[in-house]
């Protein structure tokens, strides 16, 4: 059977892929152009003449950066911090939406009501500094880990995500004999990957990019980690760009700390380790892992 388009088919299907392409371009550019400033040469920027290609290409700004020797230490810390909080933020939090999203538990209305005030209600930047301080946190590990164990908002995806899987499998688990714990760990989170992939990431970049209780809990270099470095790193770069210009602006010494330079090359290179992930959960996004399991 011969299917010929219409002119109108043609038309609307060139007007989808003109669409598609600007909406793709304009998510697309600003990264790009930072990974363009990031390879030209500091001064030139500063011309505001980079859009799509380095004018005056150089690993300058790159070098920079890198020949901060505590560098690749607070990369390791960061990387462990990513890791270890992730794992165990996502575990706790998959036990307790579990635990919430179960009809018998009795407490359910109480804690969930508890969770969602928390989102609106804290004590604030001093009561959460001395909380922290009395429990023995301060210049430890743990203050990046411990803290963050729970997120209320991710408890509330994955709740909301067991509550509409089909109440059978629940059941024919424990027909079978299973627990509690094996209804969770055997039935429940191999149905909910999407979920646990879109937690996972969150938790995971929210941990990477994390860099100011850094800076209110430790004072110790060997404690540091990678944004918190690359914060200091921008932070000298544009008292050294504000001093220049009162001396009458040192090209030389300007063409090694710009901000707008540096700036985009620290972007790029603590963006490259979550691109470098997403693409292996992304299928989970758009994968429904229940569907066709039970039949009723």
């Amino acid at each position: 059977m011969n299917y010929r388009k219409s002119a109108s088919d043609v038309v609307f299907q060139g007007l989808n892929l003109l669409f598609l392409f600007v909406l793709g371009f304009i998510t697309l550019y600003p990264f790009w152009n930072l990974l363009a400033v990031s390879f030209n040469d500091s001064l030139d920027t500063l011309k505001g003449q980079v859009f799509f290609w380095p004018n005056q290409f150089t690993l300058d700004n790159y070098a920079i950066i890198f020949q901060n020797e505590s560098l690749f230490g607070s990369a390791l810390r960061s990387v462990l911090r990513t890791l270890l909080g992730t794992v165990l933020s996502v575990g706790c939090t998959t036990m307790l939406a579990y635990t919430l999203s179960r009809r018998e538990y009795v407490l359910r209305k109480p804690i969930n009501l508890i969770l969602v005030v928390s989102m609106y209600v804290n004590g604030g930047l001093i009561p959460m500094y001395m909380l922290i301080k009395n429990l023995g946190l301060t210049n430890t590990f743990a203050v990046y880990i411990i803290p963050g164990l729970i997120g209320v908002f991710n408890v509330i995806i994955m709740r909301s995500y067991f509550d509409q899987l089909p109440e059978a499998l629940v059941e024919s688990a424990r027909i079978d004999g299973a627990s509690d714990i094996g209804v969770l760990f055997r039935i429940i989170l191999p149905c909910s990957l999407p979920v646990l992939a879109t937690v996972t990431l969150f938790v995971a970049v929210g941990h990477w990019n994390s860099w100011f209780d850094n800076y209110l809990y430790n004072n110790k270099d060997s404690l540091s980690l990678l944004q918190y470095e690359l914060m200091k790193i921008m932070t000298k770069s544009t008292t050294e760009v504000t001093s220049n210009a009162l001396a009458a602006m040192d090209h030389e010494k300007l063409r090694q700390t710009s901000p707008q330079s540096i700036r985009a090359t620290m972007t790029i290179i603590v963006t490259f380790p979550i691109l470098f992930v997403y693409p292996f959960l992304q299928k989970y996004f758009i994968q429904g892992i229940t569907v066709g399991a039970v039949k009723e």
